[in-house]
């Protein structure tokens, strides 16, 4: 994104153009060059408004494993990022890297350099990064976080995947009972309007619903709309968000499923910097953001009671942070010296049984769905059919 800056070198007072992420780096960009500045506003200010279709995102996971792959080709640090640069379409990532070339030329190392960005590096990588320029080892950093990134990807996918046919049951069922009540029903009931009190209870209640769409149609379709744009606004709030997944961790199989993912991803994560030399207490504190609320007060005892000597297994164990198999593994790894190793095999044994959970709950999940919708939609034809049955009846 370019930014416009009114900047003050020496006596003289200018302005300078310059492709950054957001305002913040913009500013650091001009001062690393130099220029005191007075004013920064997007290029866009002064001109008509426009609003972007989407919001950039610089994709971390790429940029990983294309630099991972270009340092193992034998290119310097400075060629692989300028050639990312050059070769790079999108203006928002080219402002990404054009930051990082800068930064690198003015004799900065890499992990400051992503620090100056901090809207598109998370402390997690920068840490990795900054623990590998230590030990001298950036490639096999990189190559960890790559690793780390494609096993995350490839859960998030399987999901996704097991989640797209129960959707569209759910959305084309939707659009069925909809069809149904919404055209079909309120044609049945000018069909009926002579049966009156003569129809049975629920084709009654059925029909009524027909003549309210008939005649009052534009009316409840505006409260329809009121009312879904009401719930979303609640629900989009922080603290409704909160309140709702508290109530799914209580599910009982649901919530212990949510619970065995997030701790296998804190586990990976967890693991993944340790091998990048970050000590364990600094560690805990990174990975913290990752768990969700209650959680993290659990995770903040345990670096508590760790900081005090107590074994990472025992402090985890007591506060609700493992499971019987991992805490073994957990006491294996503290024995062995391997902790580290020992914590990413936890997270890839609690990820093939979150695998297995999604797949199993999209087995039942979807023909329980298919008898569900096609008993509503039976439903519905069978009160709006009913009076003719009874018609039928009476004449045998």
């Amino acid at each position: 994104m370019k930014f416009e800056l009114k900047v003050l070198q020496g006596a003289q007072v200018s302005w300078l153009s310059l492709d950054a992420t957001d305002r913040q780096a913009a500013l650091q960009q001009a001062q690393s060059q130099g220029y005191g500045v007075l004013q920064v506003r997007s290029a866009r200010a002064h001109g008509w408004p426009q609003w972007p279709l989407k919001t950039q995102t610089f994709n971390l996971s790429l940029f990983s494993q294309e630099l991972l792959t270009l340092l193992e080709s034998g290119l310097s640090l400075i060629e692989a990022i300028e050639g990312l640069a050059e070769k790079e379409q999108q203006d928002h990532a080219r402002a990404v890297l054009n930051q990082l070339r800068t930064a690198l030329f003015e004799g900065l190392p890499l992990s400051q350099a992503l620090a100056l960005q901090p809207s598109v590096f998370s402390p997690l990588y920068i840490a990795l990064i900054r623990a590998s320029e230590r030990t001298g080892d950036m490639v096999h950093a990189l190559r960890r976080h790559v690793a780390y990134q494609s096993q995350v990807e490839a859960i998030r996918k399987k999901i996704i995947a097991a989640s797209i046919y129960p959707v569209l049951l759910i959305v084309v069922g939707g659009l069925v009972v909809l069809f149904l009540l919404g055209y079909v029903v309120p044609r049945f009931s000018t069909i009926y309007e002579s049966g009156g009190d003569n129809l049975p209870w629920a084709s009654q209640m059925l029909l009524r619903w027909g003549q309210l769409l008939q005649g009052h149609g534009e009316w409840v379709l505006l409260a329809t709309v009121s009312m879904v744009a009401t719930v979303w606004l609640v629900f989009s709030r922080p603290a409704s968000k909160a309140w709702l997944m508290q109530r799914v961790w209580q599910i009982p199989s649901l919530g212990e499923a949510l619970r065995i993912y997030q701790l296998a991803r804190f586990y990976r994560t967890l693991g993944m910097l340790l091998q990048g030399g970050i000590p364990l207490l600094t560690a805990l504190g990174m990975v913290q953001s990752l768990l969700p609320q209650e959680l993290q007060l659990a995770l903040q005892r345990v670096i508590t009671e760790v900081r005090e000597g107590k074994a990472l297994s025992g402090a985890m164990e007591s506060h609700g942070l493992t499971t019987s198999i991992a805490n073994r593994m957990l006491r294996v790894g503290e024995r062995s010296g391997q902790l580290d190793e020992m914590l990413g095999r936890i997270g890839v044994f609690y990820d093939e049984e979150t695998a297995r959970r999604v797949e199993w709950l999209s087995k039942l999940l979807e023909p329980a769905l298919m008898v569900l919708i096609g008993l509503i939609v039976g439903l519905v034809v069978v009160l709006m059919y009913m009076p003719i049955f009874e018609l039928a009846g009476a004449i045998e």
